[in-house]
């Protein structure tokens, strides 16, 4: 089983040679502590915990599984008292208010954090990534009482937070929800209902588990103008043990992230308490989505990263064949697989999704950042600002970086061969638990309908896209007469302007065919993300050349081996964005004019 290493190098050369993560955490209110000699402890700290208690639990964790024992959940053997460590060093609520017991340090701290506890062991990281969540929701829609109440307990790690969102009948479309709030005496409500699907959402981890539950109040409207959001404890507030009708009813039997527990979760007549208001709860859970979907962005990075982590030593040891220019290893009986070019394409396509990812994901979390200091100063127009940018570039990030990291997954497991397909190598379970990364928080194609259809076409009429893509022109403008950085300008220049090019010719066509917004939807979303990297790759070789001319923190083989990453996606991964630009723009007849009864002739 492969081992896990924290990149330590790529994160530190991102924050303060190619973002300046230092000047950033100046101008933010909550940013005073976050000192350089902070963030390099909470990053060689984690790093630790990462490496030495949470991710040898990953191959473990996968055997053994989740059990259901008389209605609790058990967690596989080491994950209590790697919890137990994780809480004891105040993890949970690094970047959360001091207030409420935490360490009130900027998200962008937090988020890099769960990307090392993410690519440590995904399972793990999920039980207090779903409680990151619910923090975020209660402290932006909660009571005071509310937040002094599950708050504090929620940032002490003691107690855990799920969303529950999903009903045997809905997914996406929550304007289907059934799930019952019956108003009660003294302003609780009586929640009764089923969900599935809920990560976490009964383990052995913490004393109480804090459920954020859409549910109809009895008069509310149809569809999803008429859903609440709710607070439903497993256990009251000063009665713990003490049955409140939530109950898990099953454990699901999932194809990968074994030992994240997921469950379905049954509510009769269960205390709850409204959070935000009435028939407004989609509004509010969106706060808890988006901090989830981001999340999981993350997560194809730490796939993208493992599946890298492990296939790199295979094939510089493993041995196939003689190189087809001439002998490598000579006193061998055959030559590593690491010089043979089709194997250089796999963990060169690894590298460039899982440290492209990663600079997308930073990029993101400045901006997250941006909007809680909106918050922290009550400035609605800030906030609202700094809300728009990141809701234009989440379901990029989750659509794109998750099928990446799927793809680099799979590429691992080529690299091994017939090796990457049994147990023995780690590398089909890190497939398993890839796979799931593209569907839950919204699957790519609800991604794509996100972006396009209300993003760039509902909401901003192509502003969104306008206003990011200044980024690739600055930098085609100013690195264009730099001969070394002139093939990154140049195509930087084109993509911004293919990029809104292809946004307009879609939204003309969907004033006469609306269908095109789903059918264009997919390849549209991809091409968006391929731009998008491109520009952070060409961030990357720009400070690279930098340092490499005027000396920087890295040695110099560290910015050769960026340059030639970036050469390697500019040439061989960019080109895909145009064959998604033109399927984009193709008419809608070839995907919808198929009968529905003529898809099949041979079965019902």
């Amino acid at each position: 089983m492969p081992s896990y290493k924290a990149p330590l190098r790529d994160t530190r050369f991102l924050m303060n040679e190619v973002f300046d993560f230092e000047s950033h955490y100046k101008t933010l209110p909550n940013g005073e502590e976050a000192t350089p000699d902070m963030v390099e402890a909470i990053l060689s700290e984690m790093a630790k915990l990462c490496e030495n208690t949470v991710a040898p639990l990953y191959q473990s964790g996968d055997e053994e599984g989740c059990r259901l024992e008389n209605g609790q959940v058990f967690t596989p053997k080491g994950y209590p008292e790697a919890y137990n460590e994780f809480v004891a060093g105040g993890w949970q609520g690094l970047s959360h208010p001091v207030e409420y017991g935490g360490q009130g340090l900027p998200m962008s701290l937090g988020l890099i954090k769960h990307e090392m506890l993410g690519t440590a062991n995904w399972s793990f990281a999920m039980y207090p990534g779903l409680s990151l969540g619910a923090m975020n929701t209660i402290q932006m829609h909660g009571t005071d009482e509310q937040k002094e109440t599950y708050l504090t307990k929620l940032t002490e790690g003691t107690w855990a937070g799920t969303m529950c969102l999903t009903e045997p009948q809905c997914g996406t479309d929550l304007g289907q929800v059934k799930t019952k709030a019956e108003p009660q005496d003294g302003g609780a409500y009586k929640i009764t209902g089923t969900k599935i699907f809920i990560s976490s959402g009964d383990h052995d981890l913490t004393e109480n588990i804090v459920h954020i539950v859409l549910a109809r109040l009895p008069d509310a409207p149809a569809g999803t103008r008429g859903i609440s959001l709710f607070i439903v404890p497993k256990y009251l507030p000063g009665q713990i043990g003490e049955d409140n009708g939530v109950s898990c009813g099953a454990l699901e039997k999932k194809m990968g992230i074994k030992a994240s527990a997921t469950c379905v979760m049954n509510f009769d007549q269960a205390t709850g308490f409204l959070i935000g208001p009435p028939n407004q709860g989609l509004e509010c859970m969106f706060t808890f989505m988006n901090s989830a979907r981001v999340g999981t962005a993350i997560q194809g990075v730490a796939h993208a990263e493992r599946a890298y982590q492990a296939s790199l030593p295979y094939a510089k040891e493993r041995r196939s064949m003689r190189a087809l220019s001439g002998k490598k290893d000579p006193e061998q009986v055959a030559d590593a697989l690491i010089h043979h070019g089709d194997v250089r394409r796999m963990l060169l396509k690894q590298k460039a999704y899982a440290e492209g990812g990663r600079a997308m994901a930073y990029f993101t979390a400045m901006y997250a950042d941006h909007m809680i200091a909106g918050m922290l100063e009550n400035d609605q127009k800030k906030y609202d600002k700094w809300d728009s940018e990141l809701g234009f570039l989440t379901p990029i990030l989750k659509g794109f970086l998750t099928e990446k990291g799927l793809e680099a997954a799979n590429e691992a497991m080529q690299v091994f061969g017939g090796h990457g397909y049994i147990k023995e190598h780690g590398i089909e379970q890190i497939a398993r638990d890839a796979r799931i990364a593209t569907l839950y928080e919204g699957t790519t194609g609800i991604q794509a309908l996100d972006l396009l259809g209300r993003k760039v076409l509902l909401t901003s009429r192509g502003k969104c896209v306008r206003s990011f893509s200044r980024n690739l022109v600055d930098f085609g403008r100013q690195n264009l007469k730099d001969a070394r950085l002139r093939p990154y300008a140049w195509k930087l220049l084109k993509i911004a302007a293919e990029w809104n090019y292809l946004t307009t010719r879609i939204m003309l066509a969907a004033t006469k065919d609306r269908d095109i917004v789903s059918t264009a939807s997919y390849d549209y979303l991809m091409y968006s993300g391929y731009a998008m990297m491109a520009y952070f790759w060409a961030l990357q070789a720009a400070t690279a050349r930098d340092k490499l001319e005027n000396g920087g923190n890295e040695p110099a083989e560290f910015y050769k081996a960026k340059l030639a990453t970036a050469e390697f996606y500019f040439d061989r991964l960019l080109p895909a964005a145009k064959g998604h630009a033109d399927a984009a723009l193709k008419p809608t007849r070839s995907t919808m004019q198929m009968n529905a009864e003529h898809f099949s002739f041979d079965y019902e």
